[in-house]
């Protein structure tokens, strides 16, 4: 089924009709057609609002919207990325340098303090006293260090006050703690940071990391214990020749000043900026230190943090929406970002990864080698991009309702189509098309239908040609219409008379021409065989008469052949032509491209030119088709014969046309054969020039017995009530048709006696 925009009605008008007709029909107007009730009507006016195509506006709309919708969500996206890019980097990097600097005031303190010579001389002298037990007596050692401890204590009080540390260790050459505060670091060494120590021992103060402490330490609630986070801030101690003899490492408490600098990279609802070591371990809190507790990471203890005790490490999932993991913390990777830190590098990535938790984030990162830690600043991806989550909403809720209502107006059309297609053909089963009364069908074919009617009001017999329900299309229309206001253009009383066009409310075309009471030229050869010389001669100057009118409008038929001329009784007077079917007439100042399938007529009666130039016929290609038509009832068999279509053309461009009595082996007048003979010419120029010379050619034909008045009047005397003539009362330019079927040369043919219309039409 084809769907027309016209076709489509709205679903509320339809309803409220149904329930009008209903109204209608309670009432008892048994008569009323369709279009006359308030469905019909509504489908006429529904028709008349799809004419525009309205329902092609949403699926424009929606390609639109998705085309600009793409750009857009690209471009935003773009520069989203690239003011996260330049926030995150710029966050990374103040962070660094903030951090950086305090690194830089600890070890400028510490250095200060090493300096200082009374404390540079109690720490000789504590490495000498080391030597000497270690060489000598060892039990009159621990006294002696033991008051040189307490002296350099003494020393180093007032600059630990002031630069906030809390405590101190000595470390000899050989990274031994040969002095601290807490006794039970003497004689420790730090396996872990044996080449940051080295780097002190080489001349370059640092600052570890922060540290689990195995010396007892007061916590927040002034209580001793070991594990507490802890930093120590290193320089060199040098003696009176320069030369570097231990290190000096002054303990920072990292939750203080440290952890505070990080919190400057707290930012948003999920923003935040921690340190993590060279095992991927974090040395800083997290802003999320509660959520971690109920998430059963840390202790849930008032105590617990999640520095030194949180593996940045790939759960596989977000643990924050109950994700469970399958494998223990210590078998999961370090996250992407860690890897990435841990190696070495520098960096940003906005592309969405998990983080400690398993919550997608983006992040930007950076490696501090000198210090063996290094900063990630990282903010969840869903808080990054609610801006562009939101119009990715609202453009995908735009473009659903866009696409619902194109679906809904499709099915819309398809509903309502069904609807005109059953009013249409309700219209035509109750036999009434607007003034016309319909009585029975005489003919059909691949879109046409004819009735033969009468007009309500004046009762003359008429026949009435409309489109074919299911086959209407805008090219069927176009040409139904032109068909009927080219024809409409015509007087001469040999061309058939329209007497009326329309559409009926449920949308049939149709038009009213005169009911032909007669029998057409193909079937009155096929029935009565070839035809005298001068009932030929008659029948061709009333075709030229036609055809003359036509030409000298600037019309050419392009289709004229034996089944679209019908032979008539009209009144009193027998033997009438109507030429009829003006479908595929062609403008003579019309120009069109022409493709090898823009074949427009009938094969076996179509010219020369009609097969090679379709573009370029004129009038002498209808008298081309006169010739045929003529040599057709002389004869009573075609000029060409041919399997196929293409055997068939051939012929015409270039076949030798026999002459009709030698075909018929009878002899036929000269001047009659070189008439319709000059008519086959292959060369335009050659045949007669308009219709009105061929009728004169026809008019110099000398006739031994002419067609009279009483011949004529006595043929129909014995034909006209027969069956045959009973059978044949239908306009037979009317009627197109079957459904064409393909030729192998891709023109498309419903026989070699049949129309073709072409692309061109």
């Amino acid at each position: 089924m084809t769907l027309e925009p016209r076709d489509i009605a709205p679903m509320w008008n339809w309803l409220g009709s149904l329930i009008g007709r209903n109204r209608e029909a309670r009432t008892g107007q048994a008569h009323m057609t369709f279009g006359q009730t308030s469905i019909g009507r509504t489908m006429s006016r529904t028709r008349l609002l799809l004419k525009k195509q309205i329902w092609v506006w949403p699926i424009i709309a929606v390609v639109l919207l998705a085309t600009v919708g793409f750009f857009v969500r690209v471009s935003i996206q773009r520069t989203m990325e690239d003011n996260l890019r330049s926030q995150l980097t710029t966050l990374r990097d103040v962070e660094r340098a903030m951090l950086e600097k305090w690194f830089h005031v600890q070890e400028s303190n510490a250095l200060s303090l090493a300096s200082e010579p009374e404390v540079r001389h109690a720490i000789e002298a504590i490495l000498k006293a080391r030597q000497l037990a270690a060489e000598q007596d060892a039990a009159i050692a621990p006294t002696a260090i033991k008051e040189l401890q307490a002296r350099l204590q003494t020393e180093l009080e007032p600059g630990m006050q002031s630069h906030k540390f809390f405590g101190y260790i000595v470390a000899n050459r050989d990274q031994r703690v040969v002095a601290s505060n807490s006794e039970e670091l003497i004689g420790q060494t730090h396996p872990s940071y044996d080449d940051l120590l080295g780097r002190v021992l080489d001349g370059r103060s640092t600052v570890t990391p922060p540290y689990a402490s195995i010396a007892l330490q007061k916590d927040h609630d002034g209580k001793l214990r070991t594990g507490l986070p802890t930093m120590l801030a290193c320089v060199p101690v040098r003696d009176e020749n320069f030369q570097i003899i231990a290190v000096l490492g002054m303990r920072i408490r990292p939750e203080k000043e440290f952890t505070e600098i990080l919190q400057f990279g707290k930012f948003g609802q999920t923003g935040e900026t921690y340190a993590i070591d060279k095992f991927g371990t974090l040395v800083s809190n997290s802003r999320f230190d509660k959520d971690l507790k109920l998430l059963g990471l840390i202790p849930d203890t008032k105590e617990a943090a999640s520095i030194l005790n949180i593996q940045v490490r790939d759960p596989g999932g977000d643990i924050t929406r109950d994700y469970r993991r399958t494998k223990h913390r210590e078998e999961l990777p370090l996250t992407k970002v860690a890897s990435e830190l841990v190696s070495g590098s520098t960096g940003v990535d906005l592309t969405p990864h998990r983080d400690y938790r398993g919550v997608p984030s983006i992040a930007a990162w950076t490696w501090l080698p000198e210090y063996e830690m290094g900063l990630i600043t990282k903010v969840e991806y869903a808080e990054a991009f609610a801006p562009l989550t939101i119009l990715k909403r609202t453009f995908y809720t735009l473009f659903g309702l866009l696409t619902l209502s194109a679906i809904a107006i499709f099915i819309f059309t398809i509903v309502v189509t069904r609807l005109q297609r059953e009013a249409q053909k309700a219209a035509i089963e109750a036999k009434q098309l607007g003034q016309y009364r319909l009585e029975e069908r005489i003919g059909a074919g691949a879109m046409g239908v004819v009735y033969r009617g009468h007009h309500a009001m004046l009762r003359r017999p008429t026949a009435i040609k409309m489109l074919e329900v299911d086959r209407v299309n805008e090219s069927s229309l176009a040409r139904f219409e032109r068909e009927v206001q080219i024809t409409c253009k015509l007087n001469n009383p040999h061309t058939v008379a329209i007497y009326d066009f329309g559409r009926t409310p449920e949308g049939v075309f149709y038009y009213a021409m005169e009911f032909l009471d007669g029998i057409n030229l193909q079937t009155l050869v096929e029935r009565y065989g070839a035809q005298s010389e001068a009932r030929v001669i008659s029948i061709l100057k009333q075709i030229c008469a036609s055809l003359f009118e036509a030409h000298s409008l600037g019309l050419v038929h392009r289709d004229i052949k034996p089944a679209n001329i019908m032979l008539n009784r009209r009144g009193a007077e027998p033997d009438v032509i109507k030429v009829l079917d003006f479908g595929l007439v062609k403008a003579l100042n019309e120009r069109q491209s022409t493709t090898g399938n823009d074949l427009s007529g009938t094969p076996l009666y179509m010219s020369p030119e009609a097969i090679q130039t379709p573009d370029l016929v004129d009038a002498r290609s209808d008298l081309y088709a006169v010739g045929a038509v003529g040599y057709f009832l002389l004869t009573g068999q075609t000029v060409f014969n041919a399997q196929t279509l293409t055997e068939l053309c051939q012929q015409h461009v270039d076949g030798i046309p026999e002459t009709p009595s030698k075909r018929t082996g009878r002899a036929i007048s000269a001047e009659l054969e070189h008439a319709i003979l000059a008519c086959l010419e292959k060369t335009r120029g050659k045949r007669p020039q308009t219709a009105r010379d061929l009728a004169a050619m026809l008019d110099r034909v000398p006739i031994v017995q002419p067609w009279t008045l009483d011949d004529a009047e006595g043929w129909w005397s014995r034909h006209e009530r027969g069956e045959a003539i009973a059978n044949q009362a239908v306009v037979a330019a009317a009627t197109t048709p079957p459904a064409p079927r393909p030729a192998g040369n891709g023109t498309v043919i419903s026989g070699l006696d049949r129309t073709i219309d072409g692309p061109g039409n």
